[in-house]
């Protein structure tokens, strides 16, 4: 089986053009065809020899995939389907947005970093399917790649299947890919990270890139997060906070917080308080999202009006808060609802 050149580094395609006895620049034209000139095919890198693309194309390919379904919401979402290695498959959401509540209108790739996912969360149909694999850089970045839309994406988060900062070393080098000059050249304020909280790899990720962090809050207050979001028993939210706190981020990176509101279970006045004793002082934004219901779930979702009145309480209480749009929820790509378990 042939090795994916796609999702490679600058400094493994050196060691690529070494072990193939090619120039040390070969490098370089290799990346340029992979991630700004979109090669699919070996074939295709024409300012490199005949001798060493056949070389070359021996033991690798580009290894891009397309999508294997593609499903459309009513309200204009499309989910992918995508085969991973090993057997396992992964979903991907893109999300337009025509500007009618910004200036500019809008499309977010919403894209999966495991197949499956190991948090457990308890409101979260990925997280009943376990961990099944994490993806490398390639497969990763192959969502985005392949896409039908892709010319047309203006920001790309990393909040579908799986945890992030659970397979850190290969999302770490998918960023380094999509914001380095020799990569995609995407700026990293178009680019959204989201986290359950794995603090140690929390920390390296404010290191190692600039792109915004989203983490997923739900409960402030331990025992009950922990409840629904094991997590919280390893790494708790306080943690989590202070170390935001102490950080010392760059002004264009921004802080955010998602909470998944259930009716009757984290949208009392005490858990109000809560949220504002947590994360007051704190530069940051708060988005509140509807519970969206899956099969034998405990949890409700509560109506528009409880929505914006529980923002409205947190907004007077200094705590900048939006209520997120539900989109996909119809083929089951909003959030919380990407899973493969019955494909």
């Amino acid at each position: 089986m042939k090795e994916m050149l796609y999702g490679k580094t600058p400094a493994e395609l050196r060691e690529v053009a070494a072990g193939l006895g090619m120039p040390r620049h070969a490098a370089g034209q290799m990346a340029a065809w992979l991630y700004r000139r979109g090669a699919v095919d070996i074939a295709a890198m024409t300012d490199i020899s005949a001798a060493h693309r056949t070389a070359l194309a021996e033991r690798f390919e580009i290894g891009l995939t397309p999508p294997v379904r593609e499903t459309v919401s009513a309200d204009g979402t499309r989910k992918y389907l995508f085969e991973a290695a090993g057997g396992a498959a992964i979903e991907a959401a893109m999300i337009p947005d025509d500007g009618r509540e910004r200036e500019t209108k809008r499309a977010t790739l919403c894209l999966s970093s495991q197949a499956g996912c190991r948090m457990g969360c308890v409101f979260c149909a990925t997280g009943r399917q376990g961990l099944l694999r994490s993806l490398t850089a390639g497969g990763i970045l192959n969502q985005f790649a392949s896409l039908p839309e892709r010319d047309a994406l203006t920001n790309i988060v990393y909040m579908g299947m799986g945890e992030p900062l659970d397979n850190p070393d290969e999302v770490l080098k998918s960023l380094d890919i999509l914001t380095s000059e020799w990569g995609y050249g995407w700026s990293p304020t178009r680019i959204t990270l989201s986290t359950a909280g794995v603090a140690p790899a929390m920390e390296r990720f404010l290191r190692e890139s600039r792109v915004h962090l989203a983490v997923s809050l739900h409960n402030p207050f331990h025992d009950e997060r922990a409840a629904i979001m094991p997590v919280e028993r390893a790494w708790p939210i306080e943690g989590i906070v202070g170390t935001l706190r102490r950080y010392p981020l760059e002004p264009q990176r921004r802080i955010s917080f998602e909470y998944i509101v259930m009716s009757g279970l984290n949208d009392s006045p005490r858990h109000v308080a809560g949220l504002v004793k947590l994360l007051g002082g704190l530069s940051c934004r708060l988005n509140l999202i509807r519970f969206h219901t899956i099969p034998g779930s405990p949890f409700f979702s509560p109506p528009a009006d409880a929505m914006e009145r529980l923002r409205d309480n947190l907004t007077r209480r200094g705590i900048r808060t939006t209520v997120r749009a539900s989109r996909g929820e119809d083929i089951e790509a909003a959030c919380g609802l990407l899973s493969t378990r019955n494909r």
